[in-house]
């Protein structure tokens, strides 16, 4: 099998589900006719039962063999905005490791990603609808409890010396009141151009801050 064979498989176990489109984003966007080559790919792989595909929509959106989840299920338009999070993330840089849907145990947050990215982990929630006061302060309340455990520290992407607890970025149109705590700090934004821009003005705050130090202004 080839090479692009086996990352559209890789891929496709990964995101649990890809459309025809994201398919050509991710493994054709170089070639001179990504479509037609797209689709040879595509049907090579479904006759040779390495893909299944649900073809009552349009783009049509393509599954693993076996599938991992039903192909009329609900959280398709969730796994897509993963997929949509994920390729906004090459047009900057793109991720070291990016894990959909990551479990860490009872009692303890459930993210839709993690990821390396930019040389530093992050936890990924993204969100297609409003979510209750009470469900994001329990989502909170959950990351507080895995910072607690200290259980992160030992993860196999941990730098040696100081340990790093992955900050949130939560992507939602709507902004929440969350609480505060020293360890857990969500960035909450619409999309990962707006959470550069942030980032990127935080540390220009930062270097005009440590630059300041010490400088003693006279009035009058």
């Amino acid at each position: 099998m080839k090479k692009r064979d086996l990352a559209i498989l890789s891929d496709l176990q990964r995101f649990r589900c890809l459309t025809r489109d994201d398919i050509i984003d991710l493994h054709f966007s170089g070639l001179k006719n990504p479509i037609t080559c797209c689709n040879t790919v595509l049907k090579r792989l479904r006759r040779d039962g390495q893909i299944e595909v649900n073809t009552s929509q349009q783009p049509y959106i393509y599954f693993h063999s076996p599938a991992p989840i039903k192909k009329d299920s609900a959280k398709i338009p969730h796994f897509l905005k993963i997929v949509e999070f994920y390729k906004s993330l090459l047009n900057f840089e793109p991720s070291e490791s990016f894990i959909v849907e990551p479990k860490y145990g009872k009692g303890y947050m459930e993210p839709d990603a993690f990821m390396i990215w930019k040389r530093a982990p992050f936890f990924v929630e993204i969100q297609r609808s409003i979510y209750s006061e009470k469900v994001m302060n329990e989502k909170f309340r959950r990351y507080v409890s895995y910072y607690m455990s200290n259980e992160w520290q030992y993860e196999p992407w941990q730098p040696e010396g100081k340990k790093v607890f992955p900050k949130i970025i939560l992507i939602a149109d709507h902004r929440y009141n969350l609480p505060i705590h020293s360890g857990v700090q969500f960035f909450q934004v619409q999309d990962i151009k707006q959470f550069l821009i942030f980032a990127s003005k935080t540390r220009e705050m930062k270097k005009v801050s440590k630059e300041t130090q010490g400088i003693k202004i006279s009035i009058g």
